[in-house]
This record gives C-alpha cells, structure tokens and sequence, in this order.
C-alpha cells in the first residue's frame, strides 16, 4: 500500500477522467434537482439532459454533497494508503460544498486541508492539477495547497451566457447585474473575480461577444506558458471554433483543453454558454 498525499476535489472541477485516473484525484459528486429527482452530476444526469429539462423550462436547483458523502471519501482514500488529503472546492461564494468538507474533515481517519480555491470548472481542475503534480513530487500537504493557491492566484476565468436569467434565478448574479445585462439585449460577457460571479463587459451582439471572448482571453494569455480550457453548454461548434482560433494565436499555449460543462454548472448558466479559462504554468 503506497503512502501518498492525496488529493480530493469535486465533480464541478470537469476534469477529463483520464486525467483524474492518472493522478488518482477523487472528485466528489454536487446534485442537480431534477423536479423531484436528486440526480448526482456526472453519473446519473448529463449535461445534455440538463439543457434539455432547461429548455423546457423545467424547475431545476443544485445542492452541495453531505458532510458524510465528504466524510465517506476521505476513509476510502485514507483506506489507500494516504497519509494526508488536500480537499480543493469551488468558490463557497456559488456552494456549501466547502462547509461541508470542513465538516467532514474534522472526523477524517488522516489529516484533512480543504480550500476554498474561488474558482470553478477548469479553473479548480487546474488548482487540483497542480496539487496533485506536487504531491507526485513527493511534496506534503502544505507543498500541495501551496501549489493549488498559486495556480489559483494566477488563473482567470471568463465567459458569455445568452442570458442572464439562469445566474439570476440562481442567486449567482445580483438582480442589478442582471438588468444591466438584459437591457437593450446586451450580451453579457462575466468573470470570476474573489470568488464571485461579475458583469465585465455588455456587446451588442452574440458574434461580437465571442470575438471579444477570445480578445481578452489572448490579452490575458500574452506570450506567456498557459494552459487553457474552452468549456461550453448545447454549444459544441462554438467551443471548437474559439479552441482553434484560440491555438493558432497563443505561443505560449500547453494543453488546450475542450469539455461540456457539467449539470450544476450548466443549471446556472443555460444553454448557449461558452467559456474559457487561462491558467499560467
């Protein structure tokens, strides 16, 4: 039995699940509300099932794991040999899902870090990436939240919605935000900034908000190593043509990475979404 520093994250990191074999990362599951149906995201809803129940205008909410969902994945991978876990989470700004690994963490079989990174899709893949890379190197549990804090201070996220009622219903955008971005039919482009949801810019047009998508994603990008996740919902060629436009003009691009978002991202945002993140190697 190998002793290792493990790493946690959950199912709203969408790291491919190759990747998450590769370096053993363990992704606990959130819930979508389907109607009366509690479904686990990744498992028992898909994205493409969401987006439809949207469409619909079917009743649609989210909730956090348990604390003894939380409580039952760190006995498992402390049963696998970890001597310590690294719990990385989506900003407690959009979930309880960190309240309830801090919980969980206070009763776990080996010590527990839990960190609520601010970020969310690939921009919190990114974070358990570089924990787990420096845990893999032999690191402790300080090396690895150390490493997922400066991925995190580094990364940027942003992304474009066809609308705002999603985030508004949600409570993921003030009511305000939310008119601003309706008025006229703006399109909104947003970000993520200290672990909240936030207006960057209104485009006049769809086409227009895109091509201003990919702008600010190669401004921020520059010359520098990055590595980059183009995500999407019910969006797949837009996704594919800002991937490519994206890898033709960024030199210093790593690893471009394109994934449909998950259900309880998804539940917020609406069909139509496309985003990007820009991580810095």
């Amino acid at each position: 039995m190998s002793r290792h520093v493990a790493i946690v994250t959950d199912s709203t990191a969408y790291l491919p699940p190759r990747t998450m074999e590769r370096h053993s990362i363990t992704a606990v599951p959130l819930t979508v509300v389907l109607g009366d149906q509690a479904l686990e995201e990744g498992t028992e809803i898909s994205a493409r099932s969401l987006a439809q129940a949207l469409q619909k205008r079917r009743p649609v909410t989210t909730s956090r794991p348990s604390p003894e969902t939380f409580a039952a994945a760190y006995r498992k991978v402390a049963d696998s040999g970890a001597t310590g876990i690294v719990s990385l989470h989506l900003s407690s700004e959009f979930s309880g899902t960190y309240d309830a690994a801090v919980l969980a963490a206070r009763e776990a079989p080996v010590p527990v870090r839990v960190v609520d990174t601010g970020m969310v899709a690939m921009a919190l893949g990114f974070c358990a990436l570089a924990a787990a890379e420096s845990a893999e190197a032999g690191g402790t549990i300080d090396d690895a939240v150390t490493a997922a804090e400066k991925r995190a201070a580094g990364t940027a996220a942003y992304f474009y919605v066809d609308t705002l009622d999603y985030l508004r219903r949600g409570g993921r955008i003030g009511a305000a935000q939310a008119l601003l971005g309706s008025a006229l039919a703006v399109k909104p482009l947003l970000q993520l900034n200290d672990g909240r949801i936030e207006l960057l810019e209104k485009v006049r047009t769809a086409s227009k908000a895109i091509a201003r998508l990919e702008e600010i994603v190669a401004d921020r990008a520059g010359g520098a190593q990055v590595d980059i996740a183009v995500h999407h919902l019910a969006a797949p060629e837009r996704a594919s043509a800002l991937a490519d436009r994206l890898r033709a003009r960024l030199p210093g691009l790593a690893e471009l990475h394109v994934s449909e978002v998950g259900a309880v991202i998804g539940a917020h945002t609406g069909p139509g979404l496309l985003g990007a993140v820009v991580s810095p190697r």
